[in-house]
C-alpha cells in the first residue's frame, strides 16, 4: 500500500527503533510533535500498528519501501583530478585517512545495504579487491571512455529497482543512507550567492519541476540519488529509447531525466552545507584536508619534487589542462612559477620512441625553438616543462604567422642536428596498421585501395632523393605557442627523428585543415620563393602520406576505446584528395591548381 509522508516517517521509526517516543519521533524525522500524534492515529486506524508498535500490515506495507541496492559510478577517469587521476582512480584516493570509496561502502553496509555494485571502466583493475574486502559486485563499462555516465547506468539498468545511485568519490560527514526511503530523491544542499552547479527548482511535496545550470541563492543538486521502483521503471524504458542515439553518447543519466522531467517524479532530499562532498579539484580537498598532498603516496608529485627541488607542500594551482588526442597534461605552480606535467597517454608506448623525444627536445631548447623543456623521463614518458601565461597558439590563416612558422621549419631542417631515430609517414602508417589488425580484420570500406595508393606515393616520392634531415613531423598550429611578447616556441617532439623534409610540410597543411591555395603560399614562405613544379608535387606527396597515416592511427586509436573525433575524418579526406591527386601529377608530369 501507499503511504503518505508523514505515515511512513512515523512507521519507519517504529520499526527501526522499538519503544521510540513520539517527541524522538519528532526529532528524528524532523516532523512537528502535532504531525507525529496525527501519523500515529491514521496508521492505527488503518491497522498498520498496534499498541504503539508496527502490526504485521504495518511491516507489510512498509516492506515496499525498503532500499534493495546500491549502484556506486566509478567508471570515469576524473580527469578535472589530474594529475592525481593519472595514477589511480578518484575514488581510491585517501582523504582524512580513509578512502572515498571504502567510506561509502561501510556507510551503506552500516545503513543495512549489502547488495552492492560498483560500475568500473578506467584502471578497472585497482577496484577489483573490493569484490573480497567488501563482498562487492563488479561490472565493468566498456564504454567508459567513449560514453558518458549514461553507459554506467546502461550496464546495471536490470539491476534498478529501490537503489542507492552513488559516486565513488562523493565525502559525507554523516551516513546519509537508509533502510527505508519513501520516494525517489536528489540531494541537494543550498548555495548563498551564485553557484555554478546544477540548480533545482521545486514544486508541492519538493518535486524537482525543473533546473538550471548556475544560479543564485540556490539549492542544487549534489551526492547520492535514490530510485525508487517507480522511478526505475519508468528511467530505463527512456534510456533504452534514446541510448543508441550518438547525441546520447556524451549524455548523463540526469540529462536524460531532464529530458522527461514532467514523467519522472523526484523529489530534492535537503542537506545542510557541509554534508556532502564533492571534490572538484586538488585545491578543494586540500582545503577539505590539509594534510591531504602531504599523506598522498603519489609518484607523480614525487617526481616534481625531484625534478624542481621544491617542497610538496610547495605544489598549487593544479588543474587539468585541454586534452591532446595523445597525452594528457595539467598546470600546476610552486614557488619558483608555473610549470605543465605531461603524462603519456595509454598505448603511446607502442607507437612513440621516448628516448628520441627527449633528444629532440634538448636540440630544439639549444637551437632556441623550444626553450619551455625542463626534463623528460625518457623510460616513462613523463615530462615538465615551463608554462607559458597568457600565449596562444599559431594562427594558420595568418599570412605573416605562417611565414615565422615556415622559418622555424627551415631552421629546423638545415641545423645538421642529427637523432639516432627515423621517422617515416609510410612506415608508420604500416606500423599503425599492425596494431590495428590486433583488434581484428580490417574491413573499413575502401581502406585496402588507400593503402596501395599509399604506397605508390611513398615509391615515387623516394625516387625523388629529397633531402632527410631533423623534422618535427607534428608539426602544426596548437604545437606553435606565442607568449605575450610574441616569443614563438614550437613545443611537442613526439614524432620527431630524421626524415624526408616535406614531412613537416604534410602534417602542417593536413593538421592545420589547409586548402590548397594556403598550402602553396605556406610553401613559398618554406622555400622563400615560388616552389618548382618537382618541388610542390614532391611536398604534396607528403600531405597525401601525412593525411594516410594519420587516419591509420586514427583507426586504432578509435579501435583502443580512444575518441578522435572529427580528426578521424580530416585525416580521411587529405588522403583521400591528394593520394589520387599527386598520383596523377607523377604519372603526367605535370600541376594545375584544383
Amino acid at each position: 500500500m501507499t503511504l503518505s509522508k508523514n505515515d511512513f516517517l512515523t512507521l519507519r521509526e517504529l520499526a527501526l527503533h522499538p519503544g521510540i517516543s513520539q517527541r524522538s519521533i519528532s526529532d528524528a524525522t524532523g516532523l512537528s510533535l502535532g504531525s507525529v500524534n496525527s501519523a500515529m492515529k491514521s496508521l492505527t486506524n488503518c491497522n498498520l500498528i498496534e499498541g504503539g508498535a508496527p502490526s504485521s500490515e504495518g511491516l507489510a506495507a512498509l516492506e515496499s519501501y525498503r532500499v534493495e541496492n546500491a549502484i556506486i559510478l566509478a567508471a570515469g577517469l576524473s580527469s578535472r583530478f589530474a594529475p592525481i587521476s593519472y595514477e589511480k582512480p578518484k575514488g581510491l584516493l585517501k582523504v582524512r585517512g580513509e578512502i572515498l570509496i571504502e567510506r561509502q561502502i561501510e556507510q551503506l553496509l552500516a545503513a543495512g545495504i549489502t547488495d552492492i555494485t560498483v560500475v568500473v571502466g578506467y584502471k578497472k583493475e585497482y577496484f577489483f579487491y573490493l569484490e573480497d574486502k567488501f563482498g562487492v559486485s563488479i561490472v565493468v563499462n566498456p564504454d567508459y571512455a567513449s560514453r558518458n555516465n549514461s553507459s554506467s547506468i546502461k550496464c546495471v539498468e536490470e539491476r534498478l529497482g529501490n537503489t542507492y545511485i552513488c559516486s565513488s568519490d562523493d565525502y559525507f560527514t554523516v551516513n546519509p543512507f537508509e533502510q527505508y526511503v519513501w520516494k525517489a530523491y536528489y540531494a541537494v544542499e543550498y548555495a548563498e550567492g551564485p553557484t555554478n552547479e546544477w540548480c533545482v527548482e521545486t514544486g508541492t511535496h519538493d518535486r524537482i519541476t525543473g533546473v538550471t545550470i548556475g544560479g543564485s541563492d540556490s539549492w542544487y543538486m549534489i551526492g547520492q540519488v535514490y530510485f525508487d521502483r517507480a522511478f526505475s521503471d519508468a528511467y530505463v524504458p527512456l534510456l533504452d529509447a534514446v541510448y543508441d542515439s550518438p547525441a546520447t553518447a556524451d549524455k548523463l543519466w540526469e540529462h536524460i531525466y531532464l529530458d522527461n522531467i514532467k514523467n519522472l517524479d523526484m523529489t530534492a532530499r535537503r542537506y545542510p552545507a557541509g554534508t556532502i562532498f564533492e571534490f572538484d579539484s586538488l585545491d578543494e580537498v586540500r582545503e577539505f584536508d590539509p594534510m591531504f598532498l602531504e599523506n598522498l603516496d603519489s609518484e607523480v608529485f614525487d617526481n616534481i619534487v625531484n625534478v624542481l627541488g621544491c617542497e610538496k607542500s610547495e605544489i598549487r594551482d593544479v588543474y587539468p589542462l585541454k586534452q591532446g588526442l595523445t597525452n594528457l597534461s595539467c598546470h600546476f605552480a610552486t614557488n619558483e612559477g608555473e610549470f605543465v606535467y605531461r603524462h603519456p597517454g595509454i598505448g603511446t608506448e607502442a607507437m612513440i620512441d621516448r628516448t628520441s623525444e627527449a633528444a629532440a627536445q634538448r636540440i630544439a631548447h639549444e637551437l632556441g625553438i623550444d626553450d619551455t623543456f625542463i626534463f623528460e623521463d625518457a623510460d616513462r614518458g613523463w615530462k615538465i616543462s615551463r608554462f607559458i601565461p597568457q600565449a596562444r597558439n599559431l594562427d594558420p590563416r595568418n599570412d605573416a604567422e605562417v611565414a615565422r612558422a615556415m622559418k622555424v621549419a627551415r631552421l629546423v631542417h638545415d641545423s645538421d642536428a642529427a637523432l639516432a631515430s627515423t621517422f617515416d609517414f609510410y612506415t608508420e602508417g604500416k606500423h599503425y596498421e599492425k596494431l590495428l589488425l590486433e583488434h581484428g580484420p580490417i574491413d573499413v570500406p575502401g581502406y585496402q585501395e588507400m593503402a596501395d595508393l599509399a604506397r605508390r606515393v611513398k615509391e615515387y616520392a623516394d625516387a625523388d632523393g629529397a633531402p632527410v634531415c631533423l623534422t618535427h613531423n607534428d608539426f602544426f598550429y596548437l604545437n606553435f605557442l606565442l607568449d605575450e611578447n610574441d616569443h614563438l616556441y614550437l613545443i611537442d617532439w613526439e614524432y620527431s627523428g630524421m626524415a624526408d623534409y616535406a614531412s613537416d610540410f604534410g602534417t602542417y597543411v593536413v593538421c592545420c585543415e589547409c586548402d590548397e591555395k594556403e598550402a602553396l603560399r605556406a610553401l613559398e614562405h618554406y622555400f622563400d620563393r615560388k616552389p618548382t613544379f618537382e618541388e610542390v608535387r614532391h611536398n604534396f606527396a607528403y600531405v597525401a602520406l601525412a593525411g594516410w597515416c594519420w587516419y591509420v592511427w586514427s583507426l586504432v586509436k578509435e579501435a583502443e576505446g580512444d575518441f578522435v573525433g572529427e580528426w578521424l575524418y580530416i585525416y580521411y579526406n587529405y588522403a583521400k584528395k591528394y593520394l589520387s591527386k599527386v598520383i596523377r601529377w607523377y604519372d603526367e608530369s605535370f600541376y594545375t591548381e584544383g
